[in-house]
């Protein structure tokens, strides 16, 4: 399974604004946002703004780096 991450700034309403579209053989399958200083210990780390079909999770975890987010993903995906 291949990821896809396609750079966006997402109007979340606060500083948080970089962010990632995340594709899996073309579909968009989550939304990562960075999270910005105002999160202080959280800062730099990346939040799951919103997932679809198996990565829907009420529980909106938080991943140290990208890399922790794509496996994550690649989890939930291949549970599917």
């Amino acid at each position: 399974m291949s990821l896809f991450l396609q750079p966006v700034q997402v109007a979340t309403g606060s500083d948080d604004h970089e962010s990632r579209l995340v594709f899996s053989d073309g579909f968009l399958v989550a939304v990562l946002v960075r999270l910005s200083n105002q999160h202080e210990d959280g800062a730099g780390r990346w939040f799951l703004e919103a997932g679809f079909g198996p990565l829907d999770d009420p529980r909106a975890p938080v991943f140290v780096d990208l890399d922790a987010a794509q496996a994550w993903i690649r989890d939930r995906l291949g549970k599917s």
